[in-house]
């Protein structure tokens, strides 16, 4: 069987979800958090390895609550974000203490990451669909083109809305089945009659419930690591004198290899619908979703039996 391995992004630091750890909050009806799930599905569709990027200061809990209970079923790598992580010939500014984003969080996985890997967010619960779509694209031989072949699960708006509150969502643009770009759309609001958000003048603007998005849900390659870490010495050296904010993003870096036509970025499609603890409000409504989950026999009722 080929080696595939999930990357999952746990280094965020959850500030809209209050206090506590957002990523390690029980959902299931035997204390499983999101992560629990969404290894459960990537394992069931053929992945076999599983990459944490955590912060160093969250090691000891996060063992703790999932790492030692899943290095029982697969085999586990720990990479770890970190602001002090950069290039040689660069240093943190002293006042810098945001993240420097997803596209540095997959980074720091470069150690323990030579086969091809998807990248997940730890907070989303995906559905079971796109584990299956994007293993099988990982695995398939790509043409040898000189170009490179990468893959994004495409998820309906309709189904990655919140009750409560506004979600920002990268709104695809394909052709053929492939991505073209990506509009990062802000302030996406669930309406009685499905989605708006704000123009800059503050009018309400309807948006398709069936276009695509992007959740943060790539099919990536070994050598897109090589692309991504030139990138980022690229994106350092571009950084203006006390900007202390700016994040290297993953969806902007693959954005910039489509329009440079060195990457193609095949587009699946997943009816399932997402759902994730971005507000703390939306704790309960994904306690009861995946008790529902549980009572329709999508999982058992614990998952490690």
């Amino acid at each position: 069987m080929k080696k595939t391995a999930l990357v999952i992004m746990a280094a965020g630091i959850g500030s809209r979800f209050g206090k506590g750890i957002k990523q390690l909050a029980p959902v299931g009806p035997n204390g499983e958090i999101i992560m629990d799930y969404s290894i459960h599905d990537a394992l069931e569709a053929g992945f076999n390895k599983v990459v944490f990027i955590i912060r160093k200061d969250i090691e000891e809990e996060f063992r703790t609550v999932i790492g030692n209970r899943i290095e029982k079923i697969t085999e586990v790598e720990y990479a770890f974000q970190a602001l002090e992580d950069l290039p040689e010939g660069f240093e943190k500014p002293e006042d810098r203490t945001k993240p420097w984003g997803t596209g540095q969080a997959v980074l720091a996985a470069r150690k323990v990451l030579s086969e091809p890997f998807m990248v997940i967010n730890a907070d989303d619960y995906y559905g079971k669909e796109a584990y299956v779509k994007v293993h099988d694209y990982l695995v398939q031989e790509q043409e040898a083109d000189g170009v490179m072949h990468i893959c994004m699960a495409g998820f309906r708006l309709g189904n990655t809305l919140s009750d409560n509150g506004s979600v920002t969502r990268g709104i695809c643009h394909i052709e053929d089945g492939a991505l073209t770009g990506v509009t990062e759309t802000h302030d996406i609001y669930k309406t009685e009659s499905g989605a708006e958000t704000r123009s800059e003048e503050g009018q309400a603007e309807e948006l398709d419930v069936n276009s695509l998005v992007s959740m943060n849900m790539w099919g990536l390659t070994p050598e897109f690591m090589d692309v991504l870490e030139k990138g980022f010495v690229e994106f350092l050296s571009e950084i203006k004198p006390g900007d202390i904010k700016k994040e290297y993003l993953l969806p902007e870096m693959i954005d910039r290899l489509i329009k440079a036509g060195k990457a193609k970025v095949d587009v699946l499609e997943t009816k399932d619908t997402w759902f994730g603890v971005t507000y703390q409000e939306d704790k309960a409504s994904v306690t009861e979703a995946f008790e529902k989950l549980v009572k329709d026999g999508v999982y058992p009722e614990n998952l490690y039996k």
